[in-house]
């Protein structure tokens, strides 16, 4: 269950060459004290998706594979198992 979450769309991100951007706190990294904190925020970035993709196809492929690959982080899944399921 994804709570406290928000999903961003943004023309660019400030850091070139990415398309997503998880920032919070992973739930792995939550302790019993984590309350109160403002929402963990994924930024899915317009522009980057649309410049590598050709077709309608491609980018319903990669909007997906972004979306997934942030919200993994949010449930605390590094890059490394990210690229080792497929979904670098």
């Amino acid at each position: 269950m994804m709570d406290n979450v928000v999903i961003l769309v943004e023309d660019e991100s400030e850091r070139p060459g990415i398309l997503g951007l998880y920032e919070g706190f992973a739930l792995t990294d939550r302790g019993w004290d984590y309350s109160g904190a403002l929402p963990d925020r994924i930024f899915i970035y317009r522009n980057p998706i649309l410049r590598i993709c050709h077709t309608e196809e491609q980018v319903i492929h990669e909007v997906t594979t972004t979306v997934v690959h942030e919200i993994a982080h949010h449930f605390g899944i590094d890059d490394a198992k990210l690229h080792a399921l497929g979904w670098g």
